[in-house]
């Protein structure tokens, strides 16, 4: 059932990758217009940007602060000499930003929604500030798609919502955990649970899903209250050993 299961998430990515002419003058999920990315430059995963001024698949760095304009700035994410996967997802704004999030920012006394609430896993194609934190080890960044094959395209996570809080860069941390014993386990970034406990990621296959949390300490309440460091240790939280298998592999 799992080698069935696998060949047909394939192949849904071989449907993605013929329709792609067709698919982009409609609006896409992110997720999927990343694949398209890939496919229309030789395999290449655009750059996922850890900088305030770079260009990356989105540009922007969010918080709570009314005087930041990355908060409220559509063009960092529909503007092409921003955001590299804009002219792959019909230039559309609101792809970026799940519905469930109701996260807000105060600009001259007007509460306006945030422009984004979803994140790129730094395994693909980031400088990878964290994966090697707890463990040392080198770990695989997917430059390539192709890269991706090893490790397995339905297992390797690209985007995921993340917690209001935490959200910042358009990269999400996680450090890699396995062959850790669960008491030095750690939490980077903080995944949304804005669906009843659960939160939504898309692979490198194409597929979405959403995932339910287990541990109350990914769980976290959202405060309104930006988190300057969402860096803590969470042992044996089950939740971050999930994100580590589906992060990435080991060099």
């Amino acid at each position: 059932m799992k080698t069935r299961t696998n060949t047909l998430r394939l192949e849904g990515l071989r449907r993605i990758r013929r329709e792609a002419p067709r698919l982009r003058v409609a609006a896409l999920t992110p997720g999927t217009a990343w694949v398209i990315y890939a496919d229309g430059y030789n395999d290449q995963h655009m750059w996922n940007d850890l900088t305030p001024t770079g260009s990356g698949w989105v540009r922007g760095i969010l918080d709570y602060n009314g005087g930041n304009p990355d908060n409220t700035n559509t063009l960092y994410l529909t503007d092409p000499q921003y955001a590299k996967l804009s002219p792959y997802s019909s230039r559309t704004a609101g792809i970026y930003r799940c519905p469930s999030d109701r996260s807000t920012v105060a600009i001259g006394g007007v509460r306006y929604p945030r422009v984004r609430s979803i994140t790129m896993s730094q395994a693909m194609n980031s400088r990878d500030d964290w994966l090697s934190f707890l463990t040392g080890a080198k770990y695989r960044v997917f430059r390539k798609h192709t890269d991706i094959g090893p490790m397995g395209y339905a297992r390797a996570y690209v985007m995921i919502d993340e917690h209001p809080d935490s959200i910042n860069y358009g990269d999400f941390a996680v450090a890699m955990n396995d062959g850790l014993p669960d008491a030095r386990t750690y939490m980077i970034d903080v995944p949304a649970s804005y669906h009843n406990g659960a939160g939504g990621l898309s692979f490198a296959d194409g597929h979405a899903e959403i995932h339910k949390w287990r541990d109350p300490r990914t769980r976290q309440e959202i405060t309104g209250i930006f988190m300057y460091s969402s860096v803590q240790a969470s042992p044996g939280n089950q939740d971050m050993r999930y994100l580590s298998d589906h992060a990435s592999i080991r060099q």
